[in-house]
């Protein structure tokens, strides 16, 4: 410690003797850069050490004040991130007041829940196989879309946001599964003998594979099926207990679900950037 005190004194030394350094390392100190914060602390934890004049006149030229934003830090923040964290605070607040499903149910129609991340699976045995629902609520969030022809309530300002994720339904057996890759309509199809349909879901893929699947697992889409063989395949499913009532559900509790996800992630950036990870 004495050598670096020595090596400060002839720092100082030399400033006298230069003016024009002197005024160099005034402007530097000056300067908001980020990573020169922890040697500014040494400087002014070891000014008693120092003559208190030039302590004085140098390494406190340019004392720092606490961040207005309430942490209790000194000059770690820059406006930008008082400005995110002042807005976090409000958002948080308005989002929790707009959250309509506070706890996150165990269970779905029978289903239970087991969520990861932005992943969920969920899961349920009947008699000798076991159906799991395995979706992701990343980038799965649009606004509820109207009808053709039918308009916006007038007392409501912004339309609900939905989440509609692509779903995947795998009917084990042993080590054998049968599994599809689901989606929401946007549209029903239309009916080739007249019949209107009501299916709020569709199949996209099917494929079937023996212990994990990988990529050499053949697969058929959806659309190039026969069109009975879809609707029986349509009708499996609802007796497992994937129908129209289900996904629906299924919609309503992926939308709470990535509410909540996206409630955390406001909370952890406001942590993030005061530094209390």
């Amino acid at each position: 410690m004495n050598g670096l005190v020595k090596t400060a004194q002839r720092v100082i030394q030399n400033c006298v003797k230069n003016p024009a350094l002197a005024g160099a390392l005034v402007s530097r100190t000056q300067a908001p850069v980020k990573r020169d914060f922890t040697r500014g602390i040494w400087h002014m934890s070891c000014s008693k050490r120092l003559d208190a004049a030039v302590a004085s006149s140098h390494l406190l030229h340019n004392p720092s004040n606490t961040c207005s934003c309430g942490c209790g830090l000194k000059a770690l923040h820059t406006k930008g991130e008082r400005e995110l964290v002042e807005f976090l605070t409000e958002e948080i607040v308005a989002e929790r007041k707009a959250q309509k499903v506070k706890t996150l149910p165990k269970e779905v129609e029978g289903f239970t829940v087991q969520g990861d991340g932005a992943e969920v699976v969920l899961s349920k045995k009947l008699n000798d196989e076991i159906i799991k629902v395995t979706f992701n609520v990343n980038h799965t969030v649009d606004s509820d879309e109207f009808g053709e022809g039918e308009t916006q309530p007038d007392k409501q300002e912004f339309s609900e946001m939905r989440s509609r994720p692509q779903f995947e339904v795998d009917l084990v057996r042993g080590d054998t599964t049968l599994g599809f890759t689901c989606s929401f309509l946007q549209e029903p199809p239309p009916a080739a003998s007249g019949e209107e349909y009501n299916d709020v879901f569709g199949i996209d893929e099917i494929t079937l594979y023996k212990g994990e699947w990988n990529d050499k697992v053949y697969a058929v889409a959806g659309d190039v099926l026969d069109g009975y063989l879809y609707d029986l395949l349509m009708n499996v499913l609802e007796e497992k207990g994937i129908s129209n009532d289900f996904v629906q559900k299924l919609s309503d509790f992926s939308t709470a679900y990535e509410h909540t996800a996206y409630i955390n992630l406001l909370e952890g950036i406001s942590k993030f950037t005061i530094g209390k990870q």
